[in-house]
């Protein structure tokens, strides 16, 4: 047994080996919740750190490798456009020199008409027929320039992409998915989506595609912006990253002839391109997010981490909340044990309370009883002195 001090009443009463050992139990859980406390918050002050510290670093990374992908995208398109103009510049001459031979056959049909009257009606017709032909490869040319070489003979503008891409898929895309949009439900489908997943199954690019082209001989002319707010709305309702538009419209147009143009100032992430840039800004845009495809598993190994630490976190406070409710159980009996050992001190004092008034009773009645005589008692009353008189007792 040992005393113990009750701090509310100043009362010291005695508590067995049991109670005493339970009192230090409660003491130590209190100290060890004060460590575990301050180790979780070593431990989330190491892991902000952490997390701080790789944040940083793929900051700097990718601002690296996207300077690295503009520099490259830069020198693609100096690379096209003096494609471009070396293209135009063939087809020029190849124009100027057709033009030319034309006029010198017209020449040459003048002057043997002057010459040679009587041949006159048979060398028109073989110089008309040659003209013909020259006419014809002329406009073969000009045709050729307006519509940059597309090579779709009876094809339409949204079949000769598939096939183009259908051509390279099983190659340069072997994990692509291109199909037409079938899904109405937000009110408007584009033409095409394109969307490319890595080999673990995470998707870097997706792409919004709409084919727009019409014939030569249609009244009003549509041009390619008239466009670009129907294709940003697929793009966001199909949750597409880019959009692109592939056109045909607006042929003279040198801006739209020169290659690929980025029109990101109107809407975000579109582009426009001619029918032969269709797999070059597919593969672009790959190559771009290709590289930074790392960097998005990376971030998704860190949230599986992060995932980790909170499912830990998770379960250390839900230990805490658990180790807390027993403690406020465990306290909760002690309090109710201090207090119910306060009661039994009260109803043990009231107790003694009594026997201390019982033994002062008994101690005046003893005290009564020992000075009680039959003087006393007889004492003014004679007829008791007669009765002790007649049996021969003197009182």
């Amino acid at each position: 047994m040992s005393d113990v001090r009750c701090p509310h009443c100043n009362t010291a009463f005695k508590i067995d080996e049991s109670g005493y050992t339970e009192i230090l139990k409660q003491v130590r859980d209190d100290a060890f919740e004060q460590q575990v406390n301050q180790r979780v918050a070593l431990a989330d002050q190491e892991k902000q750190s952490a997390i701080a510290l790789v944040r940083a670093e793929l900051l700097a990374q990718h601002s690296q490798e996207l300077g690295a992908l503009r520099n490259e995208l830069h020198s693609l398109t100096n690379q096209l456009e003096t494609a471009n103009l070396t293209r135009d510049l063939a087809v020029e001459r190849a124009l100027r020199q057709l033009e030319r031979e034309r006029d010198e056959m017209s020449f040459k049909l003048d002057s043997s008409t002057r010459e040679h009257g009587l041949e006159r009606a048979a060398l028109t017709k073989q110089h008309e027929a040659q003209l013909l032909v020259r006419e014809s490869e002329i406009n073969r040319l000009r045709d050729f320039k307006a519509r940059l070489s597309t090579k779709m003979v009876g094809e339409t503008l949204e079949r000769h992409c598939e096939i183009e891409f259908n051509r390279i898929r099983a190659t340069a895309f072997p994990n692509a998915y291109f199909d037409k949009d079938s899904d109405a439900a937000p009110g408007t489908m584009g033409d095409f989506i394109f969307r490319d997943k890595t080999d673990g199954g995470v998707e870097f690019l997706s792409i919004m595609f709409e084919m727009k082209n019409e014939a030569e001989a249609t009244a009003v002319k549509k041009k390619n912006e008239d466009f670009f707010k129907k294709l940003d709305k697929d793009r966001r309702d199909k949750g597409c990253e880019y959009a692109v538009l592939v056109s045909l419209l607006e042929p003279d147009d040198e801006l739209y002839n020169c290659g690929i143009v980025d029109v990101s100032h109107r809407y975000p992430k579109m582009y426009v391109v001619r029918p032969q840039f269709f797999i070059p800004i597919i593969t672009l845009l790959r190559n771009s997010s290709l590289k930074a495809a790392s960097h998005l598993q990376e971030l998704a190994l860190i949230r599986a981490q992060n995932v980790d630490i909170t499912r830990f976190e998770s379960q250390l406070s839900e230990f805490k909340s658990a180790f807390g409710r027993n403690w406020r159980l465990a306290s909760d009996g002690f309090e109710e044990a201090v207090r119910r050992i306060d009661e039994a001190i009260k109803d043990l004092e009231r107790t003694k309370q009594a026997l201390h008034k019982s033994a002062d009773n008994l101690r005046k009645a003893n005290d009564k009883a020992e000075d009680l005589t039959i003087r006393r008692l007889t004492r003014d009353n004679p007829t008791m002195q007669a009765r002790f008189a007649e049996v021969g007792r003197t009182p």
